[in-house]
This record gives structure tokens, C-alpha cells and sequence, in this order.
């Protein structure tokens, strides 16, 4: 498994809530994609290496985690270019990964 479905993996679970939780939130809109700005934040080191630094989504935040992509890593481009660059000693917010 890539390390981006891992994370969208980690990022689904601990987006869901119990349906014991759920029947106290059924009022509450569903998170879509149009509706999160930002799953977390990324930061460039001075090496180059990439890290993510994932949060749970709302309504249920529990957990976070992050992934580190070194230049010489397969997706590490693949996550530039999600990102629209970033350089050196830069931090920025992380758009979600939705499907079209």
C-alpha cells in the first residue's frame, strides 16, 4: 500500500465516528471535500525532505500522524505538485485529496 492511501487509509478511519457518537451528531452536516480546507500542514526541512503532518477531521478529531517524503522517494513529486510546491524552511496547509 502507498504511503498516500495509507494515509488517506488513517485519514478515513479516524474521520468516522461510532454509531453510538453518530446518534448524537445527526444534525450536524457530512464533511465532503468542498467543506475542508486543510487536512493538516506540510514542511519542507532544508534537505528537501517533505512532512505531513495529517489531523483527523471534524466532527470527531483523535489522532494525528505524520509521513516524511525524502527527494529519491517515488511519490515525493506526486506530493509537491498536491501541495503547488514548496520550498525550503516552508510550512503550508494541506488540501485534501478528493477524487473528481
Amino acid at each position: 500500500m502507498s504511503r498516500q492511501s495509507t494515509a488517506a487509509a488513517v485519514l478515513i478511519a479516524f474521520g468516522c465516528i461510532s454509531p453510538a457518537a453518530a446518534q448524537f451528531k445527526r444534525d450536524l452536516p457530512p464533511v465532503t471535500c468542498a467543506t475542508i480546507e486543510s487536512i493538516g500542514t506540510a514542511q519542507m526541512a532544508a534537505d528537501g525532505t517533505i512532512t505531513l503532518h495529517l489531523r483527523s477531521l471534524w466532527p470527531d478529531p483523535s489522532a494525528d500522524t505524520d509521513l516524511s517524503y525524502a527527494p529519491d522517494d517515488p511519490q515525493y513529486a506526486e506530493i509537491k505538485d498536491h501541495l503547488g510546491g514548496i520550498k525550503p524552511g516552508e510550512s503550508k496547509p494541506i488540501p485534501p485529496w478528493c477524487r473528481p
